[in-house]
């Protein structure tokens, strides 16, 4: 088993087939799927069960994922930590991040970065949930992670949190109503309104089941992974949006109407790191994007 090996079997993982990886990696196709028999001859198992043009991982395959990527990382680690990668004259680092804090703070943390170091190439993922931007972090898909979440401390301990600020949750209507512009709108408002709401273990998505959990009749019209049709629905007269307030100079330029919620209700930015030791460009962007006041791990 070679680094090689193991970078081609990831490529498979995370571009979802071998023709995406080879794409990608700028090899044959055929020069991958030979690497990858090599490799299921050496650990005498199937990788991939293979359904047409798709590929599933087998059970062995799964296994296989944590340490091919601790492995791979071990190795970043030993380059980065020699030349020009130690200082931060080359190098790259994958940061995954739920959406609407990917609008604010991501953004403002990586043009900091970007700034002081011009060199480093950065790698955005989404993650759609709290539980995904952790996995992703604690298996080694990236190093850093940034997330929303309505409770502290995160309940985790696989993971090294730092709390880097705080939104306010907003509600986005369509600029003739049914709310007038200027006043907070009371949870008790939304009685009877139809909602846009993303999936299960999002903030803006407890925040609607509160609702309800408390009697109020709000109905979910459209439930959307998509965070960008949001404000298309909204406009569109769809139904009314829960969003954090990164949302909020978008929604306005776009002509839609921003309101406060009262009682407001807050969510905390919380940048995740691995346990395991940081590759320089991951504890340079650290350095930036946690306040000094917020470095004491929660």
């Amino acid at each position: 088993m070679d680094f090689r090996q193991l970078t081609y079997f990831l490529a498979i993982v995370d571009h979802g087939g071998f023709s995406r990886a080879a794409a990608a990696l700028y090899v044959s196709q055929p020069s991958l799927s030979q690497a990858i028999q090599v490799l299921e001859r050496e650990l005498d198992s199937s990788l991939f069960h293979r359904v047409g043009r798709k590929v599933v991982l087998t059970e062995a395959g799964t296994a296989l994922v944590p340490p091919a990527r601790e492995a791979l990382r071990a190795l970043e680690l030993a380059r980065a930590g020699v030349g020009a990668v130690r200082e931060l004259r080359a190098g790259r680092l994958e940061i995954t991040s739920m959406p609407s804090p990917a609008i604010d703070p991501l953004s403002g943390m990586i043009q900091r970065f970007s700034e002081r170091h011009p060199a480093v190439s950065l790698s955005l993922r989404v993650a759609l949930t709290r539980e995904d931007v952790v996995e992703m972090v604690r298996t080694g898909g990236c190093e850093l992670g940034l997330l929303a979440t309505t409770s502290l401390p995160l309940p985790n301990a696989d993971v090294v949190p730092h709390h880097v600020g705080d939104h306010r949750l907003v509600l986005v209507t369509p600029p003739t109503g049914p709310f007038p512009a200027g006043r907070p709108v009371r949870r008790e408002q939304l009685e009877g309104h139809r909602l846009i709401v993303g999936q299960r273990g999002t903030g803006i998505r407890a925040y609607v089941d509160d609702l309800k959990a408390q009697g109020i009749d709000v109905r979910i019209a459209v439930e959307t992974e998509h965070r960008v049709a949001f404000l298309p629905l909204v406009l569109g007269g769809v139904g009314l949006a829960v969003v954090t307030e990164s949302w909020a100079d978008l929604s306005e330029r776009a002509g839609a109407l921003v309101l406060d919620l009262e009682p407001a209700c807050v969510q905390h930015d919380v940048l995740v790191s691995r346990k395991a030791r940081l590759t320089p460009a991951a504890r340079a962007f650290l350095e930036l994007a946690v306040p000094p006041t917020h470095r004491v791990r929660l």
